[in-house]
């Protein structure tokens, strides 16, 4: 079957995948969106919703769907799930998601689907490793929101701190989409300027404790989002955006998305958010890039927590 890379899906319709229909309406990147979810009517409801603004926004059409209508798909998008709770950790939300995403993938697959598979589910990292090894797809059709949110946020806070566009700032948060991800300082810089060099030239001090404080506050980001308003949407809605128009656009940019890694970094058998090139057939290349001795025994650990998830969380599934 050909695929139509004009055409995208999104599996679930709560507070996260509603949202990444209305900024994929913003875009005008697809001229067909299904949305697809358990509740049939609530589905039909955010299509009707969002088709009302269609006046107002791009050409396209917005319907709702079943899984016979994702076979033609250039992009699905996987949303589906159990919203995390405060306090909650992303990896506590991995049994009941993991039962989820397997009845998901059973019927996506059974389609003969042949576009990306993005995973935006949490714990994001586990279930894109889960979603390679069920389906059977290649690596480079299946990728995860990994932590484009997180970088995003670390820009936009480093942004605020020295006082400059965050759209110049250029950081990465690696690791796990979770309370172990870290943030790679050695390779920040603000349009190409070294960021010591950049704060000495703006007036501006950034020391250890400054980079911890920033670190921390985009570590806890999402449960102190949570605390107030129940869920996180609009940001990791852009961060899809972002992500789904580089597919689209065949843009080959650099972002850290969820990717199933074959060696680099020496780990295997696990998925993490790492720096990679995303292209029309999705993940095009992980970058290995530099890091200190201390970013790399973080990024280890993190891989090592991934790691035991993964196997507990494939152990809890063989025996469903």
């Amino acid at each position: 079957m050909s695929v139509n890379y004009r055409k995208a899906a999104v599996i679930g319709c709560g507070f996260v995948g509603a949202s990444i229909a209305f900024r994929f309406l913003q875009q005008g990147l697809f001229s067909h969106l299904v949305l697809v979810d358990a509740n049939r009517e609530k589905a039909e409801g955010e299509a009707m919703d969002l088709s009302d603004g269609l006046p107002y926004g791009a050409s396209m059409e917005i319907t709702a769907g079943t899984y016979n209508d994702v076979a033609g798909c250039g992009l699905v998008v996987v949303t589906a799930g159990v919203n995390q709770k405060p306090g909650e950790t992303r990896l506590e939300l991995i049994g009941r998601n993991a039962a989820i995403l397997k009845s998901i993938l059973h019927e996506i697959t059974s389609r003969k689907f042949e576009g990306i598979l993005l995973i935006v589910s949490n714990p994001v990292d586990v279930l894109t490793y889960l979603s390679k090894e069920l389906s059977g797809y290649p690596r480079e059709r299946v990728i995860g929101s990994g932590t484009v949110l997180d970088t995003a946020r670390l820009k936009q806070l480093l942004g605020e701190e020295l006082g400059v566009d965050s759209r110049n700032v250029h950081a990465f948060i690696v690791g796990e989409h979770g309370d172990s991800e870290l943030a790679v300082w050695s390779g920040a810089n603000v349009s190409g300027l070294d960021l010591q060099d950049f704060c000495r030239l703006r007036g501006k001090a950034l020391n250890p404790q400054d980079m911890d404080r920033l670190y921390r506050e985009v570590q806890g980001s999402a449960d102190a989002i949570i605390r107030r308003k129940g869920a996180t949407y609009y940001g990791i809605a852009m961060a899809v955006g972002r992500i789904a128009e580089c597919i689209v656009k065949d843009e080959h940019a650099v972002l850290p998305v969820s990717a199933v890694l074959e060696g680099e970094y020496g780990l295997e058998k696990l998925a993490l958010s790492v720096p990679a090139i995303v292209g029309k057939n999705g993940l095009e290349k992980i970058l290995e890039i530099p890091l200190s001795q201390t970013e790399r025994t973080a990024l280890d650990s993190s891989a090592q927590q991934m790691q035991q998830a993964i196997r507990q969380v494939s152990s809890d599934l063989a025996q469903a």
